[in-house]
């Protein structure tokens, strides 16, 4: 209380101090006269400099009388700057030209949803995602929108996370990063602890839920996240940013960059370094990371080329907390072998090039390289020899079969291939055509070491007990467009032809041969409609399939290749509204989702002992969301989202494994109708935000999870029940004379202390009953508790 007493009495002075002459205007677009939200204005000669509100205009306070350069920049416009002497007798009100430079939003442009694409989605700006940004992941700053449930392995959002969008896990949904895929060709999920810290080199995302628009990578079966890192800046720049807070959480981050040099070459750089203890027992994360670009920026031509990487070791918490130990060691870690960790490395090359080809054309193309690496070591205790490959070892008439064994599982891979995408406008814009597509490789080499026995047996430190290689080749093409019918009904179609072929070789983990292979041909088609009404408000509806082939697991799993799952195949229907009239906006849709062969989880054991995933013939996915937000007063601003829906398969059946008698076997327990697991039936936040004097906002972000099931049984003995959680933002911005400004951020997580668990898995079996008579069925659970009330604060020095 004491030190939050000396802030509250700094900020007051701060604002006291306001002296009476002051800069004041607004920005518009010379053009059209709308107004430049975003605009960056500096002061120079102060030091100091500010951006553009939601109504287009500015201010700067405390300003000594004399003359001074005002500058102002805005992409896609020219840098202007105007001579202003203080006192000011009126209102600034300046216009931007468009540039002569051509514009990097085309680099995303053919893979993203516009205002007259008929799907739903909703857009993120920088602004946005800096007031939540203080070095956690990706994941956890898009937890309050529409649909969204974010988890963390360690607690507190920093290390292994992810995310659901509509009960759709990271598998389902496809993430590009400037229009190239980044989803594992194999797994289909993203994994962001690869990728820390790479929030601040983001200028903007969109996420797209259900199928929506054709894009590069892994099939949508659920939403899409598409990301557009830092685009141009047109001054030079450099920014410190360190934040701090519980569970000894740091993260340090430099960046810089040249500005435009000569009127067309930029330079961007960043270095970052994330630690944290973790909220669970050992669930430790040293992360570091940098982000480098270069790009020439022409009047109709732009190349650019960027060089990021990301490597983390982190402590494993992978296990979960049983359900046993959850009231009384919530933050228990199975593991205690002081290297039980996970080491991996990616680099990542994407040379970017976009243009003008004439009036009517725009291209874009982009070649990109990723090369992974790394493993993940194990202390196993008394592990079977016969495990790995390896006969019993004797030492003085003793004969051992097992023994504890340190091992190290390694991915070591490569991803590389080309993207593309050709834009036709015709000349009274009612058409708008992209013909784009891909074609991408992935080499991956899987392969496990023993590097330390308890007992010396016939192997040596770096042998190789499983070694299998796998080639993906991935392409597709699509061409979709928007015609205006009639004045402001557009029509839209999209049809995409994807392509993959599979191939494997070699000993899996489990010792078996998984040699083998297999080839997909898909056709996805797309068609809706919008109409946008004169008085803001636009309508939307859309039909659109997709189809997606099985995970590496499906087909590893499987006792023979060609036993493995049939691909998946999602039916998507979506509508809905969307309007904005100033002080209020929202958007209502209804989706539908229908999925046939969606592959599950059952139970079901292959011939050596793992747990494998089956076709389920028909489920579904229907529901409706609400977003929006409304300006109370120019002080208030509230806003939120709801989802309810409705999640169910047709026919389930479940494989237990009994052990009651001698022989082992599993029994099957047919369902019908049930909640698809972790498909909560509600999802909802809300956000209010208080203004308390300029550049010092107040947010109160809340956040609600209805209860979700673990499995497809839909028993209340394997389920996560409802959370509620709050979280309070302060944001203060100061305008020192020395450096552009300072950036305040203090964020307390989960306010009001809740004990939730928002990830968890299940599996149940049958032991013999007491005295040997009849059985009993045991259920163990397992959690991933998120941390009480913790915080995290930052400070943001722009120069």
């Amino acid at each position: 209380m004491k030190y939050l007493g000396f802030a509250l009495v700094f900020l007051l002075m701060c604002f006291a101090a306001q002296a009476q002459n002051k800069i004041n205007g607004q920005v518009k677009d010379a053009a059209s006269g709308e107004l430049l939200v975003g605009a960056n204005l500096i002061l120079e000669g102060t030091g100091r400099g500010t951006i553009t509100d939601f109504e287009g205009n500015f201010e700067f306070n405390n300003i000594r009388s004399g003359a001074y350069d005002l500058i102002i920049s805005f992409l896609g416009f020219e840098t202007q700057r105007v001579q202003v002497q203080v006192p000011l007798r009126t209102k600034l009100m300046i216009s931007l030209e468009e540039s002569s430079l051509f514009t990097e939003e085309f680099v995303v442009y053919a893979t993203r949803a516009t205002d007259v694409t008929p799907t739903t989605f909703q857009n993120i700006k920088k602004e946005d995602i800096a007031k939540l940004n203080l070095g956690q992941d990706v994941p956890m700053l898009l937890n309050y929108t529409p649909s969204v449930v974010s988890f963390s392995d360690a607690g507190a959002g920093v290390g292994y996370t992810g995310l659901r969008i509509r009960g759709s896990d990271q598998s389902r949904i496809n993430v590009t990063v400037n229009g190239i895929p980044m989803n594992d060709a194999e797994s289909h999920g993203v994994f962001w602890v690869n990728m820390p810290d790479f929030a601040s080199s983001v200028d903007n995302m969109q996420i797209q839920r259900g199928v929506g628009t054709s894009t590069n990578g892994a099939a949508t079966f659920g939403a899409s996240i598409n990301i557009q890192t830092d685009t141009r800046k047109e001054e030079a720049y450099g920014e410190v940013d360190n934040s701090f807070g519980s569970f000894n959480t740091r993260r340090h981050t430099v960046k810089a960059g040249s500005g435009l040099l000569n009127n067309r070459w930029t330079i961007d750089a960043r270095l970052s370094q994330i630690t944290s203890d973790g909220y669970m027992d050992r669930a430790s994360s040293n992360l570091r990371s940098y982000f480098l670009t270069g790009g020439y920026h022409g009047e109709n031509h732009v190349f650019k080329l960027n060089v990021f990487s990301g490597a983390e070791k982190t402590y494993q918490a992978w296990e979960g907390v049983p359900e046993a130990l959850l009231e009384t060691n919530r933050t228990f870690n199975l593991y205690t072998y002081d290297n039980q960790t996970d080491n991996y490395q990616q680099d990542h090359y994407q040379f970017i090039y976009t243009g003008k080809i004439n009036r009517n054309w725009k291209a874009n193309a982009a070649l990109h390289y990723t090369y992974g690496r790394g493993y993940y070591e194990q202390f196993r205790e008394n592990d079977s020899l016969e495990d790995y490959n390896l006969p019993n070892v004797v030492i003085g008439g003793a004969t051992f079969d097992g023994m504890d064994i340190i091992r190290r599982r390694w991915l070591d891979n490569d991803f590389y291939g080309g993207v593309f995408s050709f834009n036709y406008v015709s000349d009274d814009a009612k058409w708008d055509v992209v013909l784009g597509g891909g074609a991408n490789r992935y080499d991956g080499d899987h392969f496990g070491e023993i590097i330390w026995m308890q007992y010396a047996a016939d192997v040596n430190i770096r042998d190789r007990y499983y070694d299998n290689v796998a080639v993906k080749d991935d392409r597709n093409i699509y061409l979709k467009g928007t015609f205006e019918a009639t004045e402001g009904l557009f029509l839209y179609g999209d049809l995409q032809y994807r392509g993959v072929d599979y191939r494997f070789d070699g000993i899996n983990n489990d010792l078996r041969d998984i040699s083998g292979q297999v080839s997909y041909n898909f056709f996805n088609p797309k068609f809706g409609l919008t109409y946008q009404t004169r008085t803001g408000k636009s309508w939307y509806a859309s039909y659109a399939v997709a189809n997606r082939e099985p995970v590496r697991r499906d087909f590893t799993d499987s006792p023979i290749i060609d036993r493995a799952p049939q691909a998946e195949n999602l039916q998507n229907i979506e509508a809905g509204i969307k309007a904005n009239h100033g002080k209020y906006s929202y958007n209502v849709n209804f989706y539908f989702m229908n999925y046939n062969n969606q592959l599950v989880l059952t139970g079901q054991l292959n011939d050596v002992g793992a747990y494998v995933r089956d076709n389920v013939a028909d489920s579904y996915r229907a529901g409706i969301e609400i977003d929006g937000a409304y300006k109370i007063t120019p002080k208030f601003t509230l806003g939120g989202n709801l989802a309810i829906s409705r999640n169910k398969i047709a026919e389930f059946t479940e494989f237990i494994d009994d052990y009651s008698t001698d022989e082992f076997f599993q029994e099957e327990i047919n369902y019908t109708n049930t909640d698809i697991a972790f498909s909560p039936n509600i999802v909802g936040s809300a956000i209010l935000d208080y203004k308390l004097f300029k550049n010092f906002e107040i947010s109160l972000l809340n956040k609600y999870v209805g209860s979700q099931y673990m499995d497809n049984t839909m028993n209340d003995n394997r389920k996560l029940d409802a959370f509620w959680t709050t979280d309070l933002r302060l944001n203060y911005a100061l305008e020192p004379r020395f450096v552009k400004n300072i950036d305040f951020t203090l964020m307390v997580y989960n306010v009001f202390n809740r004990l939730y668990e928002p990830n968890g898995y299940t599996f149940s079996y049958f032991l013999p009953g007491e005295g040997g008579a009849g059985r009993v069925l045991a259920t163990e659970n397992f959690y991933y508790p998120m941390a009480g009330t913790n915080f995290l604060a930052g400070v943001k020095i722009r120069f």
